[in-house]
């Protein structure tokens, strides 16, 4: 091997020594890269892992209240539903009250109603004809023993109600059916009957 020969191949190994050095330095800086770019993926990763169980965690607890206010809306409903009926079942049990209580028990309202003691009473049709010259007597009775004017009177015209009367002195009239009388105890007594029924 001549001199020449010697430089070259040396030269050569040089090189080759600065080659391998470079591409050393350019592996490690590689797999420092991809190692903090990894770092950096997984970082990421686990705030959308844990970014995506807060968000499912929200939403679950928002459906939970919604279904939970859903619920009771419902339930709410119901219980109005049920109170609602009991006073209807009260009104049609008022309304067809057996003929002796049904007279007494009109009586008794008309004669506690009366102001004048001349008031007139509008029935149903069915009413005037079977039960209201009875029920008018029956109150004037009641109004007599109380020693009150007693002249309370069957008025020609008659109204449609299911059960009860109207008194009318001149302008005024008062509403004593069976419906309007169940209606008027219902803002008092409502919260009781849920608590019947319910209970």
């Amino acid at each position: 091997m001549n001199g020449i020969e010697k430089i070259t191949a040396r030269l050569i190994r040089d090189a080759q020594a600065e080659v391998d050095v470079i591409n050393a330095e350019a592996d490690a800086q590689c797999a420092a890269i991809l190692a903090e770019y990894e770092a950096k993926a997984a970082e990421a990763y686990e705030k959308r892992i844990a970014k995506g169980k807060a968000d499912c965690a929200t939403r679950s607890e928002r459906m939970a209240a919604t279904a939970d206010m859903e619920q009771r809306k419902a339930l709410l409903a119901f219980k109005q539903e049920m109170v609602s009926e009991a006073f209807e079942k009260a009104a049609e049990a008022v309304a067809t009250l057996p003929r002796e209580k049904y007279i007494e028990f009109f009586a008794s309202l008309a004669a506690d109603a009366a102001i004048s003691g001349k008031e007139k009473l509008l029935f149903s049709e069915g009413d005037k004809a079977d039960t209201g010259a009875e029920i008018v007597s029956a109150a004037n009775a009641l109004l007599a023993a109380k020693g009150k004017t007693a002249e309370i009177s069957l008025a020609e015209e008659t109204v449609e109600v299911s059960g009860g009367f109207i008194m009318r002195s001149g302008n005024i009239e008062v509403n004593c059916t069976a419906d309007t009388l169940v209606q008027l105890t219902r803002s008092s007594l409502s919260s009781q009957v849920a608590e019947i029924l319910f209970s």
